[in-house]
């Protein structure tokens, strides 16, 4: 999809502002100073004597409404990023939102505005994915900037809609250069060149902006020694100035208390909160605004900067339409968790899974089958489907369950847990590796293992949110905790046909697997349905076609450290090595190939696209620069698929342009039995381009390549994909 210039005709609401900011100062000229600071904390209280109701602005959304009792639970983010599918995205959004206001329309109807409960939803997370170790990364879309923005930018649609009220009001968090250490985030000082900060860190909340998100959070972290919740460049030069963002803009909980506590960058939490409102975040999940009466008081704020940021957050609130009626609020509580909601979640799971080996065991046939092992701490583990930030599903398909329910009595189940997720035995009387030996007796009696590990929120996830050895939420190593490490040697000792599910947000070490497996997938943390997803998929009833959005290292050794932010033997982007499994990979029962590509239209011209990059960091790309790729590809196989077509570019001759090609352009495609088809795809203008190390897009070669695949453009991808795709060698004159 295009990502280029402001969202200016398709989106009502933000037709609708002006209108709304109007509502918004005429309320908040009637309050008194501290009636405006009341409202400027996440927890704002009612203002009877004005009709305003309290309202609590913390609620989340991820992947489902989230933290607030029953809902449709979707896969992680992870997952989505791994669908590669935009329009999928789209629908969910709008899914979590209806699901939202169900919710709200009938808490608010008992007098419950209490967390979790509002309209204001803080997420997507479009941080960029950089290293593996990272215990948030799952609530990501990846580690590409491109396919991070499109899909965050979806997300953003639909979650607020297009009408006149905003449906939900989303938020693109956390800006900007986040992603972790976890237990270093209070403190840490995210060092970054301009190349990196506007070729990696930024396109994704820019793809936002450019969609109309209604609000951004800070992170806790500095970003060049500035507090992301008071940084002058990050929120005024390049957010509010060169983007023109005209949304809120939200701390992440309790950042503001850093500033005094571990930045240094201040001594008081007067001081912080001063700092903070007068940067510009208008909003603080947190306590420190309460010393804002203080702050005011001392003269070190101005009335005119609380008036800014009450009437801010009033234009979100008239936006939702929560003054006044709306055609939202008559989404009944039955929305929620309805059959359509929860077949849209299956159908994400189908989606998401990747299919990494295969070596011609899938897929099963039940009549083949007579006996079928399930083994693994993640193979009844319902906290395997969910991951963090979830709601609670009206019913759990684990991959037992989802498997027994399939094949019914047509095949025989044996199952065996094998090992506690990270303790070294599941009973606290016995003997280490307790559960190995009825594992071993699984595998005698089965025709095939189907074999689930991996880990869930306990072990990777946000700082505190945790209760095991990792403590931080992020991974030390990619190793498998070591009883799942004795579980899966003794299992592949058995001889019998192995296929490994891992479930888990971020890259393992999965050498082993691919070594003795017989085929093995990625299960994400794939939500309610990952179950019944698993067992279509195993069966043959229909075909894996999820993509990795994310490398998958042999091991880190080839990476700098956590913290690090230079992007250098980073991703698949400035990987030094060859990947296990590369970003864009993943098989199907299919075969796919592409076996043409043609650029339709002239190119612009060179001295045209020099001209453009001669303007300063953060320049909007011209339309006019965008060309359409037409594509033929066929599935040569016998059963109907859905692939992704992928489209890489790479400057051959460029002093800047990262040393691997690079995503420019997918779109997911379904295919009948031996069907040809021809795809038209567009390549957006910024394509064209590359990052100085001023951080300006510029022109600067003679020769670029476009690599055309259904896989990525590596070498290591191409080999395990058996498809080479097409090329194209574009002359610029």
């Amino acid at each position: 999809m295009n990502m280029e210039g402001p969202c200016k005709d398709g989106n009502g609401v933000r037709m609708n502002r002006q209108k709304a900011r109007e509502k918004a100062a005429a309320l908040v000229e009637q309050m008194s100073v501290e009636e405006m600071i009341s409202q400027l904390r996440y927890d704002a209280p009612a203002i009877e004597r004005l009709h305003i109701p309290a309202y609590n602005w913390w609620s989340e959304g991820l992947h489902g409404v989230a933290r607030a009792g029953t809902a449709t639970v979707f896969p992680q983010a992870i997952a989505l990023g791994a669908a590669w599918d935009e329009k999928l995205v789209e629908r969910i959004g709008d899914v979590i939102a209806q699901e939202a206001r169900a919710k709200y329309n009938a808490s608010s109807k008992h007098g419950d505005r209490d967390i979790y409960k509002g309209l204001t939803l803080w997420c997507p997370n479009v941080n960029i994915f950089r290293d593996p170790r990272w215990g948030r990364g799952h609530e990501t879309f990846g580690e590409d900037p491109y396919l991070t923005g499109v899909l965050g930018r979806e997300m953003v649609k639909g979650l607020q809609g297009e009408g006149e009220y905003l449906k939900t009001a989303a938020c693109a968090k956390h800006f900007a250069v986040h992603s972790g250490p976890e237990d270093l985030r209070h403190s840490f000082d995210a060092r970054v060149t301009d190349k990196d900060l506007y070729e990696t860190y930024l396109p994704a909340f820019k793809a936002c902006v450019e969609g109309g998100v209604e609000a951004v959070m800070g992170a806790y972290n500095r970003t060049n020694g500035e507090a992301c919740c008071a940084s002058q460049r990050l929120m005024k030069d390049i957010l509010r100035g060169q983007w023109g963002f005209e949304g809120h803009y939200v701390s992440d909980c309790w950042a503001i208390r850093d500033f005094h506590e571990h930045h240094g960058l201040t001594h008081s939490p007067v001081e912080s909160a001063a700092l903070a409102i007068n940067s510009g975040c208008d909003l603080n999940c947190g306590v420190t605004y309460l010393c804002l009466k203080e702050a005011y008081a001392k003269k070190k704020v101005k009335k005119a900067v609380i008036i800014e940021a009450a009437t801010r957050l009033f234009t979100t609130r008239f936006l939702l339409g929560l003054f006044e009626e709306n055609p939202f609020d008559e989404i009944p509580f039955t929305r929620v968790a309805c059959g359509e909601h929860r077949q849209l979640s299956l159908k994400a799971a189908e989606e998401s899974i990747v299919l990494l080996k295969n070596d011609g065991l899938l897929p099963l046939k039940k009549e083949q089958v007579k006996v079928l092992g399930i083994i693994g701490p993640n193979a009844d583990n319902r906290n395997s489907l969910i991951g963090n930030y979830h709601g609670t599903a009206l019913n759990y398909s684990t991959a037992l369950s989802g498997i027994r329910e399939y094949v019914g009595e047509e095949v025989r189940v044996l199952y065996s847990q094998g090992s506690h997720l990270f303790a070294d035995r599941e009973e606290a009387l016995a003997a280490a590796g307790d559960r190995i030996s009825e594992a071993k007796a699984v595998c005698e009696y089965s025709d095939v293992i189907v074999l689930c590990v991996g880990l869930d929120e306990r072990l990777e996830g946000e700082e505190g949110d945790t209760g095991n050895a990792y403590s931080s939420g992020d991974k030390k190593d990619l190793s498998f905790p070591a009883g799942q490490q004795r579980l899966m040697e003794a299992v592949f000792s058995m001889g019998k046909p192995v296929i490994l599910c891992n479930f888990s947000g971020s890259a393992m070490d999965l050498s082993l697997a691919d070594e003795k497996a017989a085929a093995v997938l990625q299960m994400w943390y794939p939500g309610e349905r990952g179950g019944e997803a698993l067992a279509k998929i195993l069966f043959g009833e229909i075909s894996p076609c999820g993509k990795l959005p994310i490398t998958l290292y042999r091991d880190l050794s080839s990476l700098p450290e956590f913290t690090d932010y230079s992007m250098q033997g980073r991703t698949y982007r400035y990987l030094r090595t060859v990947p296990l499994y590369p970003f864009g990979f993943g098989l199907s029962y299919g075969d796919v190939r592409v076996k043409g590509a043609l650029l339709k239209g002239s190119l612009p011209a060179a001295a045209m696209l020099r001209e453009q990059s001669a303007g300063t960091q953060g320049f909007s790309v011209q339309k006019e620069f965008s060309r359409e790729l037409e594509v033929e590809a066929v599935n040569g196989g016998d059963i109907s698929v859905k692939d992704v077509i992928q489209v890489y570019i790479r400057h051959e001759d460029s002093v800047f342009a990262p040393p691997h090609p690079v995503l420019c352009a997918f779109k997911k495609v379904e295919f009948a039995p031996g069907e040809k088809k021809k795809v038209t795809i567009p390549i957006p203008p910024r394509a064209w381009f590359v990052y100085n190390e001023r951080g300006e897009q510029v022109f600067d070669t003679k020769k670029s390549r476009l690599f055309v695949n259904v896989c990525g453009a590596d070498e290591r991808g191409r080999f395990l994909s058996a498809k080479e795709g097409v090329e194209l060698t574009l002359e610029w004159k």
